[in-house]
């Protein structure tokens, strides 16, 4: 279990660092092309946030609506924004790239980065959202054979030595069975049981009218 989390704590690690390279990477040929289409020196860095900051917002509600209806938009967004972030980045190495670089392979290889990007930020919130399942888990209340073969949670054995406890104090002090019950939201009959010699079966479930006012 503990080799799982660090096997996943990694690849998150990994792939964050991945999705950084790749952001980088698309960032600076996004806000190049930017420059180079007339958009001003001082605001070309706002349009690959635009573009490559739909591709990280839309993936991670991909995930987190995966099974509704409304996941139809995300998915619409991302695939808008990854074919522009694609198109754009493979412009720019036509653009860019030097004249004995075929321009077929300068676009290929400007691809790469806003795809990586893409499918390490949905690796990334996959690995995220798996681990709170993890932690989550908790194992079953164990239980208590009492008396008459009565299966009771630990937690309510506790609960009820505690009343006991408390019950028996307040009678050492001088409180009558009543308002002991009253006390702790029991039957004065239970409270009556519970310093008898048979006070260690089980509280028994009292009715309405036993029940203090």
């Amino acid at each position: 279990m503990r080799g799982g989390r660090l096997a996943v704590v990694t690849a998150v690690a990994g792939t964050v660092l991945i999705a950084a390279g790749a952001f980088w990477l698309s960032f600076t040929a996004l806000a190049d092309l930017a420059r180079r289409s007339g958009v001003n020196a001082g605001q070309a860095w706002a349009w690959p946030i635009i573009v490559d900051g739909l591709i990280v917002v839309a993936t991670v509600a991909v995930v987190a609506l995966a099974g509704h209806r409304a996941a139809w938009y995300p998915w619409v967004l991302l695939a808008g924004g990854a074919l522009i972030s694609v198109t754009a980045n493979a412009l720019h190495a036509i653009v860019a790239a030097d004249a004995d670089v075929p321009g077929v392979l300068a676009a290929c290889v400007a691809a790469v980065p806003p795809l990586v990007l893409l499918a390490s930020t949905h690796l990334t919130v996959v690995l995220v959202r798996s681990r709170p399942a993890e932690a989550t888990e908790e194992p079953a209340p164990t239980l208590t054979v009492q008396a008459m073969g009565e299966l009771v949670p630990d937690e309510l054995v506790a609960e009820r030595s505690g009343r006991r406890l408390v019950a028996a104090r307040l009678r050492e002090e001088g409180w009558s069975n009543k308002a002991i019950a009253r006390h702790l939201s029991v039957a004065p009959s239970t409270v009556g049981r519970w310093f008898t010699p048979r006070g260690d079966a089980p509280d028994e479930q009292e009715s309405p009218k036993e029940l203090p006012a």
